[in-house]
């Protein structure tokens, strides 16, 4: 895990556990976090009371697989994974901490030959898909979601904001959303 220069009040610890990140994108690390604090600001994240930990995995699909498998029921790779500490986001209340220690969000975990394999398919530099999955994953961490039409543009409105001032085209503009699907 590197070291955290997040603003206060966020924890953002990242883990590599595949080399390719690191020799494809060696600023990978980076731009996770610059994704999360993003999507902090954009999310409403700014007003938590108390510190608030995140953690992102930048696996490979191999590692993601598992996780889908033994979690969602999916027995292959997906791109992006979220899990909440509190089952739901910050709407649902923090995951009860001792004194002096962060809140829990969750973590983020994004599998590289996916993420790779869609930015090429898509014709994205990979540094731009990767922090629109990090941005992605850190909604759902803060309670918002996809599965309802209504739901999905107020979701997808709000990464597109947070990504616009990364200074990062429309991910939608191509017609494919995060979850691989066209809309």
């Amino acid at each position: 895990m590197t070291p955290n220069s997040a603003p206060e009040g966020l924890d953002i610890a990242v883990a590599t556990n595949s080399p390719q990140w690191d020799t494809a994108l060696p600023d990978v690390q980076a731009l996770a976090r610059t994704a999360v604090e993003a999507a902090w600001a954009a999310g409403q994240g700014v007003g938590a009371v108390q510190t608030t930990e995140v953690s992102i995995v930048l696996a490979d699909d191999a590692f993601v697989q598992n996780l889908n498998r033994d979690f969602r029921g999916q027995d292959k790779p997906t791109n992006v994974l979220a899990f909440p500490a509190s089952g739901g986001g910050m709407d649902e209340g923090p995951t009860a901490q001792p004194p002096g220690m962060p809140v829990l969000l969750g973590d983020i975990v994004v599998a590289f030959e996916t993420a790779m394999a869609e930015a090429a398919d898509q014709g994205k530099a990979l540094g731009d898909h990767v922090c629109h999955l990090v941005v992605h994953g850190m909604l759902h961490l803060l309670g918002f979601d996809h599965q309802v039409a209504a739901d999905a543009d107020v979701m997808e409105a709000l990464e597109i904001d947070v990504l616009a001032g990364l200074h990062i085209a429309n991910p939608y503009e191509g017609g494919v959303a995060v979850d691989g699907s066209t809309p």
